[in-house]
């Protein structure tokens, strides 16, 4: 089996901005079970309590544009799999991951770059690495270093890369003139290496570098490809198709489980589903939003960012709520725009509408339950995870047939459009409204829904045979 060390700006339960925190959090665990080695190197965000963890090296000295930075290291265990934090408060100390009210940090470049070489002295020093698995931009310079910087060092002989692509959409620009602060020569400075549309791009350094590259489901890998929702390089992933596969991200079942959710005031499985109307009358009770539970409750949680297409639902709310007879729990943050949409519509629709301002778990897993159905109309979607967890809790998922949305919905199991147009997503939720009238369909709908088995065992094993088939090359 094979030793690996993931590379990561996040990971649950110690740093989590959205999905990639929940992969790291969940894939390693899964690997260890299987047989393999797997361990995390993240950042010690000022955020993340390191008194319980222990310190495992003091004062790695990391070299980055003709100066150095000095780290500290520590370790923790967290199911079974060690996660190695890298400490340096002038640059990791800070409220926010990437930035805050300002917007991004001026020094992302010189923060990850720092990350990326910190691992390999993680690697050097503490976890013996055959498989480096870089996740997203923050890890793209690893590859570019493991292939330029240390090939003569013994302890990174027959070392191997993968890069993972959780979302096309964020690539880690910076100026050409800030490269030498990140530790990279102006030689790399090539529209074959690092260059994209005239600045120098951190995503494109993992994907041009890379041993193998991945992304979080089928769909988007072809996605990908095509001008459409390549973001200008779906030429260079063209070009290492060969070498690109889509595997599909699991579900975390441990936590998202409604059988035995500590959150939920009942639970219930696909064999008793009792439970799930006490969960909505709580829900409802809870928002003060009206008694009527025949009336359909549609669930949202999310980021409210561009790409997840709340704009589009905007344009069908005053149908739904107000003459088809719907109720809609919004829970979630992001771009003003889309916050002030559903506060408006909150505001006119107070007894059918919550907008819930901001993010807390526990409510996360309420909604889940309680709602008949669940929202995601995005532009794009990678994978996706709420889709996942809304089969698992019977919850019937209305999406945009796109990335990780259509690999896991069918006609079975939710509801899907394909167009990015209001009409089509007016119509698929016509048709989700419908087929809830009809209680015996939708019931058997979701008790299909929950048999579906998305669970990390399987993904896991996809990335453990990768592995071993990099090592054999």
């Amino acid at each position: 089996m094979s030793r690996v060390l993931m590379v990561s700006s996040e990971a649950a339960p110690f740093a989590k901005t959205g999905g990639l925190a929940d992969v790291l959090g969940a894939l390693p665990p899964e690997l260890n079970t299987l047989g393999d080695e797997c361990a995390v190197v993240l950042p010690r965000y000022g955020a993340i309590d390191v008194s319980s963890a222990e310190k495992v090296y003091s004062g790695l000295r990391v070299y980055l544009g003709g100066g150095h930075y000095e780290c500290d290291i520590y370790k923790k265990v967290y199911r079974g799999t060690p996660f190695f934090f890298v400490d340096h408060p002038g640059l990791y100390g800070r409220d926010g991951f990437y930035g805050d009210l300002y917007g991004d940090f001026g020094d992302n470049h010189i923060r990850f770059a720092l990350l990326c070489s910190a691992a390999l002295g993680v690697a050097r020093y503490l976890f013996p690495t055959q498989i480096f698995h870089c996740h997203d931009w923050q890890a793209g310079l690893l590859p570019l270093f493991l292939k330029n910087f240390v090939t003569g060092d013994p302890a990174f002989y027959n070392a191997k890369t993968v890069f993972t692509i959780h979302n096309l959409g964020y690539q880690g620009l910076m100026p050409r003139a800030r490269l030498w602060e990140a530790g990279i020569e102006d030689r790399f400075f090539r529209p074959d290496l690092l260059e994209f549309n005239g600045v120098a791009s951190l995503l494109k350094s993992g994907i041009v570098f890379a041993d193998a590259l991945t992304t979080v489901s089928a769909r988007y890998a072809e996605e990908i490809q095509t001008p459409e929702f390549g973001f200008g390089m779906d030429g260079l992933l063209r070009s290492r198709r060969g070498v690109l596969r889509g595997l599909l991200n699991g579900c975390d079942y441990e936590e998202w489980s409604p059988e035995a959710d500590p959150y939920l005031v009942a639970n219930y499985s696909a064999e008793d589903m009792s439970g799930k109307a006490v969960c909505k009358q709580a829900l409802l009770d809870e928002f003060g939003i009206g008694k009527r539970m025949s009336r359909p409750l549609i669930g949202i949680v999310s980021r409210l960012a561009y790409q997840k297409g709340f704009d589009l639902v905007g344009t069908v709310l005053d149908e739904m709520l107000g003459w088809r007879d719907v109720t809609l729990v919004v829970l979630g943050s992001g771009e003003k725009k889309t916050e002030d949409l559903f506060a408006g519509f909150a505001a006119k629709y107070p007894d059918r509408m919550i907008f819930w301002h901001g993010f807390n778990n526990a409510m996360a897993h309420r909604i889940e339950a309680g709602a008949d159905l669940f929202l995601m109309p995005s532009r794009y979607e990678p994978c996706g995870l709420n889709q996942m967890y809304s089969l698992r809790y019977g919850t019937l998922p209305v999406v945009r047939a796109t990335g990780g949305l259509d690999d896991t919905i069918d006609a079975e199991t939710g509801f899907k459009f394909w167009r990015f147009e209001s009409w089509d997503l007016a119509e698929c939720l016509r048709q989700a409204l419908k087929v809830y009238a009809d209680q015996p369909r939708f019931q058997a709908m979701q008790k299909t829904a929950m048999g579906r088995d998305h669970s990390w065992a399987q993904t896991a094993g996809k990335y453990s045979a990768l592995y071993k088939e990099l090592l054999d090359r």
